[in-house]
């Protein structure tokens, strides 16, 4: 099941119930949300902290997930420039496992899509469609 985050929207309506005086449960259920997450903003406006601190903490929060990103370093560097000047692909050069890399073909090609790796050194000089 996916999880939709509150929209601002959403929270200026929690707080303007929270300070009506209106009970949790019919906040729910005016909004379709979960007890907790209603609890949750209601806490931190119990904080005297505001929905625009709420909102800010969220985005700062949800900007430190996710995997950090895969650099090439020394000897796998030098490997994968040195077997792009030959014509291979990132394929290729995952593929064959000669040394062990530390991200996969898919990765390498972001790496080429990011700028780290120059694209005009790949065989196919930048010609595939979807970059």
């Amino acid at each position: 099941m996916a999880y939709n985050h509150l929209t601002i929207k959403e929270l200026i309506w929690i707080e303007q119930y929270y300070k009506s005086g209106e009970k949790v449960t019919n906040i729910e259920k005016y909004l379709s949300r979960a007890r907790q997450t209603i609890y949750n903003v209601i806490n931190w406006l119990k904080k005297d902290l505001s929905i625009q601190d709420y909102h800010f903490n969220y985005r700062k929060n949800k900007s430190k997930r996710g995997s950090k990103t895969k650099q090439l370093i020394g000897k796998g560097y030098d490997y994968v420039l040195d077997k792009v000047n030959k014509g291979w692909t990132p394929d290729v050069i995952v593929g064959r496992g000669e040394i062990k890399l530390s991200m996969s073909s898919r990765t390498l090609y972001r790496r080429f899509k990011d700028g780290t790796l120059e694209a005009k050194l790949l065989p196919m000089k930048e010609k595939k469609k979807e970059w």
